[in-house]
């Protein structure tokens, strides 16, 4: 059920409003739902004012006075751009999921393929020098044992990756 006082002053409200917005630089509804919201806020703690129509008027006043002096203080900020560079949860978590299905695979791969990509994709950057002496094979062999390898870890996650896909 609304106040009567609602009533009564809605047309008074949308024109005192028009009329101080353009002023302020602010909206119209933006100041008549502040002066609202004073009005059932005074409606709750002391009653109905004695002059509804003049308190109406001091109300959008007042908010327009508070708008203008909010918009004065407020400070754009700077031409800087949000930090977009940075992965957000989302992109982390994926990539960590990521990480976990190729370092599964690679364990599931036969022979001394599982050494020799955990190798290649540690964290430690090891050259071929480093890999091929933790592995005990030559330096010349780790090129040709790498590509079997790849191509052994690439048949694996095939069906794994072409199942996920949704086609059509």
């Amino acid at each position: 059920m609304t106040h009567p006082l609602v009533a009564t002053l809605r047309p008074l409200l949308t024109a005192e409003a028009a009329a101080e917005a353009y002023a302020c630089s602010d909206e119209p509804g933006d100041l008549e739902q502040a002066v609202w919201l004073r009005l059932l806020e005074r409606l709750e703690s002391d009653g109905p004012p004695p002059d509804p129509q003049e308190w109406l008027r001091r109300a959008v006043r007042a908010e327009a006075r508070r708008s203008r002096r909010t918009t004065r203080l407020e400070r754009p900020y700077g031409t800087e751009p949000a930090d977009d560079s940075r992965p957000d949860p989302e992109q982390l978590a994926l990539a960590a999921a990521r990480r976990r299905a190729l370092r599964d695979a690679v364990r599931r791969l036969p022979g001394r393929c599982p050494r020799l990509l955990e190798a290649l994709l540690s964290p430690r950057d090891l050259t071929y020098r480093e890999i091929a002496g933790e592995l005990g094979i030559s330096q010349g062999s780790l090129g040709p044992e790498r590509s079997r390898c790849l191509g052994c870890l690439r048949r694996l996650l095939t069906p794994e990756v072409a199942a996920r896909e949704v086609r059509g």
